[in-house]
């Protein structure tokens, strides 16, 4: 039964001395071949490994990072007390999701929680978004991860109004599947399930971000934010024993706010769900959704 240790084996750094440039590319091509075989034992379709396996090559490429290396494009949003920015790492060319959190902590917590994060390293599956790596620099944590163009649910969800159905559909066997893989693999529950942590980009993927692996970052920031406690399970909220079930209680709670347009409590009156669910209506909101066009009106 496979365990909570990295399935694919990659390293991100190597540091082991090179004798000359053609071992350095024997290495790098005995690697690629490794990684290669390793993906085609991961249970996803062709076209999602070929994929993953594009992104973790360009990940092996990346060494050290450093702040001098970014350039700032633009903002994607802010939550769970960072700011999330476009960024491009000119070493590499690659854009990235850059996660800025600001922590007043003792250098000793700060390097536990670097330690930590290494964790994402092994998360390699089509249904979480990717990380590169994460670093300290002038009293910010960065985490960078993989760059999702089409945004979060949640912004989609204010320009369409509501997401119907069918795209609800796919969303679900998506989330669940990438719950599946943290719990089953790396023994991880998300903790934190909701519309604004569920990622979409140009290719149709729908990956979950923002999920709780490092225990001393999720200490560090509960001292020193306020976090939405809107899509916590019961058992979360009262502070008793909880497991992967509060996941799901999170994600039905996220699926019935997209389904109806806003958050769910309290419930909407019948006839404001028998406007809602008109097929004028569905048809507005499906159009919507598909184009990035928002609603009439």
């Amino acid at each position: 039964m496979p365990n909570g240790k990295n399935k694919l084996k990659l390293t991100i750094s190597v540091s082991e001395p090179q004798s000359d440039g053609s071992d350095r590319q024997n290495g790098a091509q005995a690697n690629l071949e490794a990684l290669q075989q390793k993906l085609q034992e991961l249970d996803i379709d062709d076209q999602q490994r070929e994929r993953l396996e594009e992104f973790l090559t360009q990940k092996q490429k990346i060494g050290e990072l450093l702040e001098e290396d970014f350039e700032k494009l633009g903002e994607l949003g802010a939550g769970n007390g960072g700011v999330v920015t476009k960024v491009l790492h000119h070493p590499s060319g690659l854009i990235m999701a850059r996660k800025l959190i600001h922590l007043e902590i003792k250098p000793m917590v700060r390097n536990q929680i670097i330690r930590e994060l290494k964790v994402l390293h092994e998360c390699n599956s089509p249904y979480i978004v990717g990380y590169y790596g994460a670093f300290y620099s002038d009293g910010e944590i960065s985490i960078c991860m993989e760059y999702m163009d089409g945004g979060s649910l949640d912004l989609i969800l204010r320009r369409a109004g509501r997401i119907p159905e069918p795209i609800l559909g796919i969303i679900n066997i998506a989330v669940l599947k990438g719950l599946s893989y943290l719990r089953e693999k790396h023994q991880i529950i998300h903790r934190d399930v909701k519309p604004s942590n569920i990622l979409v980009n140009s290719r149709g993927e729908i990956k979950l971000c923002d999920f709780g692996v490092s225990g001393q970052l999720i200490d560090s920031m509960a001292n020193s934010f306020v976090g939405t406690r809107s899509y916590m399970a019961p058992e979360r909220l009262q502070g008793t024993h909880y497991s992967v079930q509060s996941d799901i209680w999170s994600l039905g709670l996220s699926l019935v706010e997209m389904s109806i347009g806003r958050y769910p409590v309290p419930p909407p009156e019948p006839k404001d769900l028998a406007s809602i669910f008109s097929d004028n209506a569905y048809e507005e909101h499906i159009e919507a959704a598909l184009t990035g066009r928002p609603l009439k009106g």
